[in-house]
């Protein structure tokens, strides 16, 4: 019997620095726990898109492409940074529903990279607005836009926000990702969410946001974010 669960949210080794997940892993992994489908969504990039496809279907697994994009807080050709944040880009994850929306994503990476980049590669509304057919939208981890307005109080913002992104995916196209991590400041991040979602009718959706397999990879994930923020695994934060 297959598990109901789909991991939405997932970071493969192609989240350079970031991510500890092999392809071959995961979906030994997912057929350990008979998962029906499987998603990638790597941080501002497809580079593992094709390879992830091909090996996910040929294990007679469904693999969903997605994306975790970042971005711009107002245009993508900005490059100050927002007066009330404090961040230079927020995260959104991205998922395609069908050739059109894989067409659309490729078409945001690309152009992150090459008119939106500033820092990393960011898109904007505008251009989402332009190519959200095909697309299934979640509203990320703490660092989307909308959890930094609701971790911040902004309540109002939050919401205008949410449903922002409902009229660019369309009523069933946009989630509110709600995430069990352990973390009191995401535990209190899930009850604003619900009611959010009580709030606008938008529905709820829950991920892992998931960086490695297994309990004892989080060591190697350490070494990687050290590489990456040029820390030392001594270092308390």
């Amino acid at each position: 019997m297959h598990s109901e669960f789909v991991p939405l949210h997932l970071h493969t080794e192609y989240s350079l620095l970031d991510g500890a997940i092999r392809i071959k892993d995961l979906i030994a992994k997912a057929g350990e726990y008979k998962l029906p489908a499987v998603a990638m969504t790597d941080h501002g990039n497809l580079f593992g898109a094709i390879e992830f496809y091909n090996k996910v279907s040929k294990a007679g697994l469904k693999p969903i492409i997605g994306c975790e994009v970042y971005i711009a807080p107002k245009s993508r050709f900005d490059r100050a940074e927002s007066t009330d944040t404090s961040d230079k880009s927020f995260h959104l994850i991205l998922l395609c529903k069908d050739i059109n929306g894989y067409r659309n994503l490729t078409r945001l990476v690309s152009s992150a990279y090459l008119e939106g980049f500033y820092y990393k590669p960011r898109i904007d509304k505008d251009i989402l607005a332009q190519h959200s057919g095909g697309l299934i939208g979640l509203s990320a981890c703490m660092k989307g836009e909308i959890p930094r307005y609701l971790s911040s109080g902004m309540i109002d913002r939050a919401r205008e926000t949410a449903l922002e992104y409902r009229r660019i995916f369309g009523a069933d196209n946009f989630y509110l990702e709600i995430q069990a991590n352990e973390l009191p400041e995401q535990e209190e991040l899930n009850k604003q969410l619900i009611e959010l979602s009580r709030d606008t009718h938008i529905p709820l959706v829950a991920t892992n946001d998931c960086h490695y397999l297994n309990r004892e990879d989080s060591k190697a994930h350490d070494v990687l974010l050290c590489i990456q923020t040029g820390k030392t695994l001594q270092d308390t934060d």
